[in-house]
């Protein structure tokens, strides 16, 4: 017997709850960055947002390979998730070195991708239409 349309599979629901932590990890990170311009104890909050950022960057990796397999569908968002880990290594290391010229954009770039990609998993999936001859 099918399961009913308002069922959500848990791979599903993990991979909204990875996008939101992602999401929510990066606005985070962007505040802080905010703070380090008026406080000195705004470092340590964004070094500890950066190890949670990260970590929700793999979470988020293995929310998409979890939603993918099961399912059998298209391997785009795992492609896209691991990208986006990638971004965040890099993000990792210009800020180590100090590079705000890079990073501080990076951050910017990263912030709207992953927003992008929490919109795209909390979106109802809309069946495909068949194309009209005109």
């Amino acid at each position: 017997m099918p399961r009913p349309a308002t069922a959500t599979p848990r791979g599903e629901t993990f991979l909204k709850t990875a996008a939101v932590l992602q999401t929510l990890a990066l606005l985070f990170q962007a505040s802080t960055a905010g703070l380090l311009l008026t406080s000195s104890r705004a470092y340590a909050l964004h070094d500890y947002g950066s190890k949670v950022m990260y970590g929700a960057a793999m979470l988020y990796v293995l929310a998409t390979i979890l939603a993918w397999r099961p399912g059998g569908g298209s391997p785009r968002p795992v492609l896209y998730s691991t990208g986006f880990l990638l971004l965040a290594s890099a993000q990792v290391a210009l800020g180590i070195a100090h590079m705000a010229s890079l990073h501080v954009p990076l951050g910017v770039l990263m912030f709207g991708f992953s927003t992008l990609a929490l919109v795209r998993a909390l979106s109802p999936r809309s069946p495909l239409r068949p194309a009209t001859g005109s």
